[in-house]
């Protein structure tokens, strides 16, 4: 089952206690659809500038991920830079040029018509709409967003919303866009929103799913109650950046690789989501993401069985 993913393409520069990067890799769509791809095929929606060569076509090829869906055109890429010296937790945001991106207009090729699964990555609200609206017919559609959009983008985010199966986002976010400081009575607030189920990332802590009462997860059950997935522990971190894309790409690619969506699939996604976070901050960008073999994968997730219980 294809997912497809709407998002940035970018370069990142990135410090951190363990380095620094100048250049590098980068962007929601492209962390999300190489931890998607090696559980299931993944589709790119996006838009590049002329800075973007045959290396980095190249990473996406080796991947077999279907490009046919990123716009080429005169310019710059997105780049950011950011450093996370003060605090691994949170990247301090250094520069942002949205180049290309600025004007970016997703434009879906006939081939992803019959796309079952959506991924809409953190990008105005307006676009994701206009995404979501353009394909009626997929089966699960998951979105992101951040605090730029909750605060100043409230009432178009609110229309995307209620067209979601899945919102993931972190708990600062989730906190924002409720307007209450607990997270339990926060995540509520935000179901009433639309999403039949939420997921916070707690970085570092793992994530918890919450679940409305409009029965969820598929023809075997639904869930109620909040489920938590915990985060390995791991020795280095080199560089946080992309971790929460890596964990939708792991979390959405598991489901979509599913024949049917039942509670236990569904955290097993989890699972796979926090497997492949803990994967993408070993390396600088996507470097780690971009050579893994998927026994790796496997190996990981049995620990995050052991360290959980997991049945």
């Amino acid at each position: 089952m294809a997912i497809l993913v709407v998002g940035s393409v970018a370069f990142d520069a990135v410090e951190t206690p363990s380095g620094r990067r100048d250049r590098c890799l980068g962007g929601a769509a492209t962390y999300f659809a190489l931890a998607a791809s090696y559980l299931t095929q993944v589709r790119v929606i996006g838009v590049v500038g002329e800075d973007f060569g045959p290396d980095e076509e190249r990473v996406f090829v080796r991947r077999k991920i279907d490009t046919r869906g990123i716009e080429h055109v005169p310019g710059k890429s997105f780049f950011w830079s950011g450093s996370y010296m003060k605090n691994l937790n949170e990247a301090q945001t250094l520069n942002t040029e949205l180049n290309v991106f600025q004007s970016f207009s997703p434009k879906i090729p006939a081939e992803y018509q019959d796309t079952e699964y959506l991924f809409l990555a953190n990008i105005d609200p307006v676009l994701q709409e206009d995404v979501r609206r353009k394909m009626p017919k997929v089966k699960m559609v998951c979105g992101d967003t951040m605090n730029y959009w909750i605060k100043d983008h409230a009432e178009n985010l609110a229309r995307v919303l209620k067209g979601l199966d899945v919102l993931l986002i972190n708990d600062t976010e989730v906190r924002m866009l409720a307007k209450d400081n607990n997270l339990v009575l926060a995540a509520r607030k935000v179901l009433d929103m639309g999403p039949k189920a939420l997921v916070v990332k707690h970085g570092e802590y793992g994530a918890t799913a919450f679940f409305c009462e409009r029965s969820f997860a598929g023809e075997k059950g639904s869930i109620t109650i909040p489920f938590r997935a915990p985060a390995l522990p791991l020795a280095e971190v080199v560089d946080p950046t992309g971790a929460g894309d890596s964990f939708a790409g792991g979390f959405f690619g598991y489901i979509a690789s599913q024949p049917t969506l039942t509670p236990a699939v569904f955290r097993r996604a989890m699972f796979y989501g926090s497997v492949m976070g803990s994967f993408a901050v070993e390396r600088f960008g996507t470097e780690r993401l971009q050579q893994l073999d998927p026994k790796e994968i496997e190996e990981r997730f049995a620990l995050f069985r052991q360290l959980s219980h997991l049945e």
